[in-house]
């Protein structure tokens, strides 16, 4: 119910927003605005404003419009003529159009600058052993190494305030194809160094269990069993929740990404190979073999306790002050529609897995999950949405309000609008197109939901 309650809610603010931006700029250009909808289908609700516009909400909350008096669409009387849509001036117009992904954008930046104000308590950016073979192995990182900064070119760099910050430029990265540098110090701050993660190795793959395993970055945690799986090989072996792991094999298990990488590797070719393990069990030292399973994850051949391991990661409280929290929003605001732009363009060209499209299961499943996090992660969720709507909106596809924008490009270098004609031929091929994405972005909602990829 949350899940259902978080969803609605976003979509309802963010399409009244969007909507909003076109009906207050219609009417500051003195645009006659008949019918202002939250929704598609049967009304549910209305009410008639002052100047004449009829507000509803409709029953399918899945998109909006606003209808405004326009001499195509019908027959307008004369004293009501210089009301009419087309009748504006060509600026007026673009602005109309251009105001929906505005108004949403303008949100995004108060919704990200209001996290930052906010605060919120996120793991520190200190590293967990990387697993052997990943990208963070090879780089030289190492269990407690602290990342303060990372870089695109080794030149340039971007404070790293928690492992958040961090996730999302590696995730960037790996998506754009692109290297990423570290400056990272020891855990008490100290031995500054700088390291090359080559994350454009991955590039293409899609964002998966087993892309994050191979980047190979986790927090520090310190090897305890949070929980063990009932009938598992780990309940099988008496490991209990509240062991904290000494030795595996005689060697010392310094954290949790070391355990985590000693299970997975507990096998030679396809048989599971049985490890000795000594582990502090309320102060008294336990001695036990532990037998993992084998399963098939990814094409891969790995080796399982059904266990949950790792302590809770040391925290940090990040916030910012009223104008470096402002600028943060801005700056979050740009740098992930630009992201979000050229992640499409390396879609469309075969340069990144399409795999990244993510429908409204998987929305509503991150709704559900930031309400439950807290005010300020779904907040955080809400912005993002809120950008990538403008984002959508602002691609050149006829049936959006990109391609209305190219239409009056269009009008604006040759003096005459498109005509009926190319409108109609360009609407379908646009409509096409929007369901395509839409299938297989709902694809990949299911796929993940199934456990496919």
């Amino acid at each position: 119910m949350t899940t259902l309650i978080a969803f609605l809610a976003a979509l309802a603010l963010l399409i009244a927003v969007h909507e909003w931006g076109h009906y207050r700029v219609a009417r500051a250009c003195g645009v006659k605005v008949l019918r202002f909808s939250i929704g598609f289908g049967r009304v549910l609700w209305r009410r008639v404003g002052r100047d004449g516009t009829e507000f509803t909400l409709s029953a399918l909350p899945l998109g909006g419009y606003v209808r405004m008096l326009d001499e195509r669409d019908g027959i307008v009387s004369p004293h009501e003529r210089e009301q009419a849509f087309n009748q504006r001036p060509l600026r007026q117009r673009a602005a109309i159009v251009a105001a929906g992904p505005a108004a949403n954008w303008v949100l995004a930046v108060a919704l990200f600058a209001a996290v930052a104000w906010l605060g919120s308590e996120v793991p520190k950016a200190v590293l967990g052993t990387p697993p052997a073979g990943s990208l963070a192995e090879r780089a030289g990182l190492h269990a407690g190494d602290w990342v303060r900064a990372v870089s695109p070119d080794g030149q340039q760099w971007q404070d790293v305030a928690s492992l958040p910050d961090l996730q999302s430029a590696i995730v960037r990265a790996q998506a754009l194809g692109e290297s990423l540098h570290l400056s990272v110090t020891g855990a008490q701050g100290h031995g500054s160094r700088s390291v090359h993660l080559e994350t454009e190795r991955l590039a293409g793959r899609a964002p998966d269990a087993r892309l994050f395993n191979d980047i190979g970055l986790a927090p520090l945690a310190e090897p305890l069993i949070r929980q063990v799986g009932a009938g598992g090989a780990g309940a099988a072996a008496g490991l209990m929740a509240g062991d904290r792991v000494l030795s595996i094999d005689g060697q010392a298990v310094p954290d949790a990404g070391f355990l985590r990488d000693a299970i997975r590797r507990a096998h030679d070719g396809d048989r599971s190979r049985t490890m000795l393990w000594r582990v502090d069990r309320g102060g008294q030292a336990v001695e036990l073999e532990a037998t993992p399973r084998l399963v098939d994850e990814a094409g891969q051949r790995i080796a399982r306790l059904e266990i949950g391991v790792g302590a809770p990661p040391e925290r940090v409280f990040v916030s910012y002050g009223l104008l470096e929290g402002l600028w943060r929003g801005v700056e979050q605001s740009w740098d992930m529609a630009a992201t979000t732009v050229r992640l499409l363009g390396r879609m469309l060209i075969g340069e990144a897995s399409v795999k990244n499209l993510s429908g409204p299961l998987t929305i509503a499943d991150y709704a559900g999950q930031s309400a439950q996090a807290g005010l300020a992660p779904y907040l955080d969720f809400l912005a993002k949405i809120s950008l990538s709507l403008a984002v959508l909106n602002l691609l050149p596809l006829p049936m959006l309000d990109g391609g209305h924008l190219m239409y009056h490009l269009f009008e604006g270098l040759s003096g005459r609008p498109v005509s009926e004609w190319w409108q109609r031929q360009l609407q379908r091929a646009g409509a096409l197109i929007l369901m395509l994405m839409m299938a297989l972005a709902l694809s990949n909602d299911v796929a993940r939901f199934a456990g496919w990829h």
